[in-house]
């Protein structure tokens, strides 16, 4: 049944009391079927960024402006897997994987974004599935992880602009006609909530638009307005593939269509009134704004009340389109934050844009502490009973749809003083996934969750975005200074014993 009770749905779960299980834990602990993968994106990954026709990006473009990326990097080279999966599919097999995660790269298949179709994309796609295929791995596609081809941007604006939906839904079409007899898992996007306001509301990620404190870290956009325009168009084109899909390709692929959603659990600062409401807002302004209307067909409530004019709001049609067309969800998830009610409302002036929006403040620390132990980066403090909590909300509040955990991992920092030898003891990468797969496993066993995979983030150490190689995500640590050579971490070692034991 879906979540109908006044009482606010993030209370009632933490009420619960949700604990870590420390029972040891492998592969035969899960239900039969249930997928266990790594993940990564064409621009974090490939790298070949000139090569056999590719276009460029907004990333590219963004990472090669000066101060954008925190040590002047940029995913030219990346990890070289456009000239190296075959070795990579070999570790993944090694390690007993089921399937892998990756993006296809708009402007391999399109260069322009439109236009003639790029045969050299179409082939390394078709063989990197095929190879997947041939070692008993499954592919899980996703088809726009963030690298909008930039002549989209510099002709009409990319996702500011409607006409982006029927130009994606052209390039996804391809998709399916090339590559939808052997992909059955399509992912349209990952975490629309993440390019849409780190893009359009605070600047720091591609196209880099921002109006936020006086411009003075962007040349232009509105934080007020833009983040939900893309949002908006971003929904609409969602919505107007998989029905694509499922009119046209659904009968005789048999595959599934849904979004990686990304989600902080939050968990109210207080018992206080206030902050349990503040707390279900921040929820809404987060996966509210971009499931519920794929699933009721429109934005929360508490979103329309606050936004008022500055939300667009969808016709019938659109709503029609929209509701009902998720098959199945995927959840990136790392962390856990507090939550409580912004009652100065400083930063909303401040910033006047969608984060201070909620009228929630959203921060890892409360009375001075933290709120668990950190990895390297800045945001990902380790909580593993939030992923059982947050499995409960979705459960609870959306009719328990199917589930996948399309992200979850822990960051090292990549410090020079650091051996390749030491940089290989990751006991505490090991100590997170196996905490986090054990609550995952109280949700399904105990719960009643409807999950059906797991894929790590990530199987090599890679180009983290703003942060560039300055993060270490990987079960495998690459040698930026010698030919990018893969070396198991210690956490390799775990999984493959995880997964090879039933």
């Amino acid at each position: 049944m879906l979540w109908k009770s006044d009482i606010p749905l993030v209370i009632v779960l933490v009420v619960l009391g949700v604990q870590t299980c420390l029972a040891q834990i492998n592969r035969g602990s899960f239900p039969k079927g249930f997928v266990f993968g790594t993940a990564s994106s064409a621009y974090q990954y490939e790298g070949a960024a000139k090569e056999e026709g590719r276009g460029s990006t907004v990333w590219d473009k963004f990472s090669h402006s000066f101060g954008k990326v925190a040590d002047f990097s940029n995913g030219d080279v990346a990890v070289n897997q456009y000239h190296l999966y075959t070795g990579d599919i070999q570790l993944m097999k090694d390690m007993g994987m089921d399937a892998y995660r990756f993006s296809i790269a708009w402007s391999r298949i399109f260069p322009n974004g439109t236009g003639k179709i790029n045969q050299a994309g179409v082939d390394h796609y078709n063989n990197l599935i095929n190879a997947l295929l041939a070692n008993g791995i499954e592919p899980y596609v996703t088809i726009y992880h963030w690298d909008l081809p930039q002549a989209l941007e510099d002709k009409y604006g990319g996702w500011l602009n409607p006409q982006i939906i029927k130009d994606f839904a052209a390039y996804v079409e391809v998709c399916f006609q090339k590559f939808g007899d052997r992909v059955k898992h399509w992912m349209t996007f990952n975490e629309p909530h993440t390019f849409a306001t780190q893009g359009y509301d605070v600047g720091l990620q591609a196209p880099g638009r921002c109006s936020i404190l006086l411009r003075l870290f962007c040349r232009a956009g509105n934080s007020a307005t833009e983040p939900y325009i893309v949002a908006h168009n971003t929904l609409l084109s969602h919505a107007t593939v998989a029905d694509i899909y499922r009119k046209k390709y659904k009968a005789r692929q048999h595959g599934s269509v849904g979004v990686a959603f990304d989600v902080i659990w939050y968990e109210p600062a207080t018992n206080s009134t206030e902050d349990i409401e503040a707390t279900q807002r921040a929820q809404d302004f987060q996966l509210g704004w971009f499931i519920e209307p794929l699933i009721f067909g429109d934005y929360p409530s508490s979103m329309k009340s606050r936004l008022g004019s500055r939300l667009p709001k969808f016709s019938k049609d659109e709503s029609a389109l929209l509701k009902g067309s998720l098959d199945f969800v995927g959840i990136n998830h790392y962390t856990t934050f507090y939550a409580k009610h912004n009652s100065t409302n400083i930063i909303g002036v401040l910033l006047n844009d969608s984060l201070a929006d909620s009228g929630a403040i959203t921060l890892p620390f409360k009375d001075g502490k933290a709120i668990a132990d950190r990895a390297n980066s800045i945001w990902l403090y380790i909580v593993p009973h939030g992923i059982r909590s947050l499995m409960n909300y979705i459960k609870q509040k959306y009719g328990n749809p199917p589930v996948i955990i399309t992200e979850n991992g822990m960051d090292d920092s990549n410090s020079p003083f650091i051996s390749i030898k030491d940089a290989l003891k990751d006991e505490k990468r090991i100590k997170y996934h196996n905490d986090y797969l054990s609550n995952l496993l109280a949700s399904i066993k105990e719960d009643g969750c409807n999950v059906k995979g797991y894929f790590v983030w990530s199987l090599l150490d890679n180009w983290e975005w703003a942060a560039g190689y300055t993060s270490r995500f990987g079960l495998y640590f690459i040698d930026y200074s010698d030919n990018l050579k893969r070396y198991a971490k210690d956490s390799v070692q775990w999984f493959k014993n995880f997964l090879n034991t039933t």
